[in-house]
């Protein structure tokens, strides 16, 4: 899925309590494929990297450095983000919902990912099983998450508002 996507989706499930609490789910919904990908793509941008990557055309995953891969396993499992999840549980003593778009991340990424292009290592580093989806840039997956997002989003800052304000509750 794309990164934008991801944000959205992690901000509408688990950011709904205020703009904070908005923009940290959003945060956490992107910072997976950040911390994979982001220092590469400034090298490249700044070109200290040699990689080269035509606009409109799908990357090579063979020219990209080792350690993306080592950073995308991490970012990308469900073992990892469950340990993180209950250690900041431990020391915040309450869960941070918010940070629960990371794993709502992993999740997205497991059938809209082939094996062809960084396949999500999802139970990483426990085992290498990976499962070849349908990329998310596909028509077939790439519409339906647009609209989705954009009925969603309509329905919560549209028509909930007005529903709510009709029998005088506050959203």
């Amino acid at each position: 899925m794309d990164i934008i996507s991801h944000g959205l989706w992690g901000s509408i499930s688990f950011g709904r309590k205020n703009r904070r609490s908005f923009w940290v789910a959003f945060l956490f919904g992107i910072l997976p494929d950040l911390l994979a990908f982001a220092p590469f793509t400034i090298a490249m941008v700044l070109g200290l990297s040699n990689h080269e990557w035509q606009f409109g055309e799908p990357p090579n995953p063979a020219g990209f450095p080792a350690y993306i891969y080592r950073v995308y396993n991490v970012s990308h499992s469900l073992v990892i983000f469950a340990f993180v999840f209950v250690a900041l549980w431990i020391v915040f003593r309450r869960p941070i919902w918010e940070f629960s778009a990371w794993g709502l991340h992993i999740v997205f990424d497991i059938p809209t990912h082939s094996t062809a292009f960084f396949p999500t290592p999802f139970f990483w580093p426990v085992s290498n099983l990976e499962v070849s989806g349908i990329s998310w840039g596909d028509p077939i997956v790439f519409i339906p998450n647009i609209l989705l997002l954009a009925t969603l989003y309509a329905w919560y800052f549209w028509i909930r508002p007005r529903r709510l304000n009709r029998v005088n509750i506050k959203p």
